[in-house]
């Protein structure tokens, strides 16, 4: 019985911690959206900030990465 709730914290922790994969979705729409958003307003300056975009969605989409990798490690490390 007490294994099987060690089991079930496991399986919800996993669960919250997948949470931040959802989080990164948002944060590169986010990202994306405002990058749109400047560019139509100057469109001469969009060349410039397109490096920087890619940083941004690289840096969500880590941190999606990241909050997977925990909730592998809840589900089958503990």
């Amino acid at each position: 019985m007490e294994g099987d709730i060690v089991q079930m914290g496991a399986y919800i922790g996993a669960g919250l911690a997948c949470t931040g994969m959802g989080g990164a979705a948002v944060g590169v729409g986010h990202v994306v959206g405002n990058f749109l958003s400047g560019a139509l307003r100057n469109p001469s300056a969009a060349g410039g900030q397109t490096a920087t975009m890619f940083i941004g969605i690289a840096f969500a989409e880590a941190l999606g990465i990241f909050s997977f990798l925990v909730a592998l490690l809840l589900m089958f490390a503990v």
